[in-house]
């Protein structure tokens, strides 16, 4: 099997996914996953598709590069992923990871801050006289 790379993409997050045969390693930026994401339901989104698709994680050795973005969007990017270097490998996983909206690109961005206002939509306090 060569290697499947993929893309995914959560608010300013960009992750390149490269899935190879191997024995379970998850690298993030040249870190452990489990190093790179310490908090323990950052690092269940990361094996979520693997779960899903009812594959166990020990098989595929997983190369991350991921910038942009805070933790959160970083994290749920690798789940996409993952997701999508998971459906080239095989399609019939397609239907778990639609099942729980894995392969779902979620396209909420922050608003940009607009002139006269302290913040996207946020007014002063309006006073009649």
């Amino acid at each position: 099997m060569e290697m499947i790379n993929a893309l995914g993409r959560r608010k300013a997050s960009v992750a390149r996914v490269y899935l190879a045969k191997g024995d379970g390693k998850i690298l993030i930026n040249g870190k452990d996953y489990k190093a790179y994401f310490p908090q323990v339901h950052v690092q269940a989104n990361i094996t979520q598709p693997f779960m899903a698709a009812a594959i166990e994680s020990g098989i595929y050795d997983l190369t991350v590069n991921v910038n942009g973005g805070g933790f959160k969007g970083q994290a749920e990017a690798v789940r996409m992923g993952i997701a999508r270097a998971l459906l080239k490998l095989n399609e019939d996983f397609r239907k778990p990871l639609k099942e729980q909206k894995l392969l779902t690109r979620d396209a909420r961005e922050v608003e940009r801050k607009k002139y006269g206002k302290p913040k996207a939509r946020k007014s002063f306090q309006f006073s009649k006289r």
